[in-house]
């Protein structure tokens, strides 16, 4: 064998099986599998071994150092003689899977009991599917692939009796419709897309995992290369969530999350394919509730109420599904569910532990509790002492075991807050409102700490808009540049300041005259005043937006309004 031969050649790939003795008890498709890695072997080998002790006897010198030097440099600077990747290549690819895919199919049957017999044509047809490959680099030729219906001969494969040839599709399914592939050429994808679509792709992956082993290697990277292709689709085109979800995947996503299994690299992915399913479509939260996933987040969550995650990919499926329960927590009927699986006791419960599950426990208490449809979990936050919880929160943001910035914490507590002292009522609403007038009224000062801060911080932002504005001599600007410009003022800071003056103003207008009193004593101390106060909620007012119910909208913009004119 020359050096062109020796650099040319690649051992077969064969699908990797468990040991035999693992393997042990299996039925006649295990024993199949064996024998034909063992065939496939025995191909690779008959290259590989070394030459007998009688051609070692009479084989040529060794090398000098300047021939050594010479091949060596013949190695490195010698370009691959790789063919092009093109129509006509493609199409020959395709027409070789077809036929080793009819054979392989035709030995099954002629001989359904003798594994021996159709080994080399299953063998065949796997290295056929890792030679389609190449496929994946030219995106612009997949319209080929649909014109020859070779998406359909591929997804018949998914049901084949060996694993190892389902998998395999799998991985080459996961390698067309990697999303930086199909941006490369958007019609293209468009036309694969639409295809595996047309085929029924989805529930074609579904029923192939419901027969994965995730014991086995092999398969565990299959159940991992679906939700890639899974993630890939839903990526290119959102509106398939809806239709992924319905199919079943949401279903086999939270009977897998409910497991009884170590974390693996797979439980994580479940946990962000359902975060992405959640935030971009509504019906998948009704669907979500439907399937009792409220109860499936909350059950899977309770593990991190006294025990940190075990390592950063951990820490990330527990943010993945504190992220899904917030999503799903957007719908009226969610809160219900969340109410009544005692899911504000779980959350209080961590924010009392300490751990590293006290900074999503924030954000899903602060969906829980915002809007008129939180009114009944304000109110029961206050009946499970959640008050002597989250007040010890707004008066010292923790330094340990925080996820969240300082910002984002306090902006997830004054928000749990202000939430409460909208909605909660009768003994509840004098309940916490006594809470300011506590140990010298010393929450009133941390409030105007806070007011001053965030001030500060949207003066900043708004000075750097004005040196923008002149920058680009643009005096005036566009009702779509205004609506930018306060988003940026809201990101900024200013959303947080909205938050705590609405505080102030609720506090002073509700509770006793010595929290007005200590509120205009420490901003003529610090050189503030109630119009600052005042303009701020004025634009709050005027920006609730159209979300929600426009009844409760008109009546919190009347509220806030007439504590202005009071304040």
């Amino acid at each position: 064998m020359d050096i062109t031969e020796l650099l040319a050649f690649k051992p077969v790939q064969t699908p990797k099986r468990p040991s035999d003795e693992d393997a042990e008890g299996r039925d006649e498709e295990g024993s199949a599998a064996r024998k034909m890695r063992r065939l496939a072997r025995s191909k690779a080998e008959s290259f590989s071994k070394p030459p007998p002790p009688s051609r070692l006897l009479n084989a040529e010198p060794a090398i000098t150092e300047t021939e050594r030097e010479n091949i060596l440099q013949f190695v490195e600077t010698e370009e691959t003689q790789g063919e092009i990747v093109d129509e006509t290549v493609v199409k020959k690819l395709i027409l070789a899977f077809e036929k080793k895919s009819l054979r392989n199919r035709e030995m099954r049957i002629k001989f359904p009991e003798q594994a021996d017999k159709f080994m080399e044509s299953e063998v065949d047809l796997h290295q056929s599917l890792q030679e389609l490959s190449v496929v994946a680099t030219v995106p612009d030729l997949y319209p080929i692939l649909v014109q020859m219906k070779f998406i359909n001969s591929l997804l018949e494969l998914l049901s084949h009796d060996n694993t190892d040839i389902s998998t395999q599709v799998v991985h080459l399914i996961q390698e067309l419709t990697d999303v930086d592939i199909l941006h490369e050429s958007i019609e293209g994808a468009e036309i694969l897309v639409d295809a595996l679509q047309d085929c029924q792709a989805i529930p074609l992956l579904l029923h192939n995992l419901s027969r994965m082993d995730e014991q086995v290697q092999e398969e565990r990277d299959g159940v991992h290369n679906t939700l890639g292709i899974i993630e890939n689709i839903t990526e290119f085109r959102p509106e398939l969530c809806v239709e992924v979800a319905k199919q079943g995947f949401l279903q086999w996503i939270l009977k897998r999350l409910k497991l009884k299994a170590p974390f693996d690299a797979n439980k994580l992915y479940v946990s962000e394919i359902l975060s992405i399913l959640l935030q971009i479509s509504p019906e998948n939260r009704i669907l979500l509730g439907e399937l009792d996933g409220i109860d499936v987040l909350l059950q899977e969550l309770a593990f991190y109420k006294r025990h940190d995650p075990n390592s950063s990919e951990e820490q990330e499926m527990m943010e993945n599904l504190f992220n899904s329960l917030c999503s799903a927590l957007m719908l009226t009927s969610n809160r219900d569910r969340f109410l009544r699986g005692e899911g504000l006791q779980l959350m209080n419960l961590m924010l009392r532990e300490k751990k590293l599950s006290r900074n999503g426990s924030l954000k899903v208490l602060d969906h829980a509790m915002s809007g008129p449809d939180g009114k009944d979990n304000c109110n029961k936050f206050v009946d499970i002492l959640g008050l002597r919880t989250i007040f010890p929160l707004f008066m010292k943001t923790p330094k340990r075991k925080r996820v969240l910035t300082t910002d984002q914490h306090e902006e997830h507590v004054v928000s749990i807050i202000s939430s409460m002292l909208r909605n909660c009522q009768g003994s509840q609403r004098q309940r916490l409102l006594t809470k300011f007038t506590e140990n010298d009224l010393e929450k009133v000062d941390r409030l105007l700490e806070l007011h001053f801060k965030y001030l500060d911080k949207v003066d900043k932002v708004e000075q750097e808009i004005e040196l923008e504005k002149k920058a680009e001599d643009e005096m005036d600007t566009t009702d779509t540049e205004e609506d930018e410009l306060y988003l940026r003022r809201l990101s900024g800071g200013l959303f947080t300041l909205q938050l705590v003056d609405h505080i102030i103003l609720e506090v002073c207008a509700s509770g006793t005259p010595s929290i007005k009193q200590r509120v205009q004593r420490v901003l003529s101390l610090r050189g503030g005043s109630l119009k600052t106060i005042r303009h701020v909620m004025r634009e709050y007012a005027g920006n609730l937006g159209e979300a929600g119910n426009p009844e409760w909208r008109q009546q919190e913009q009347q509220h806030i309004l007439q504590m202005v004119d009071k304040f």
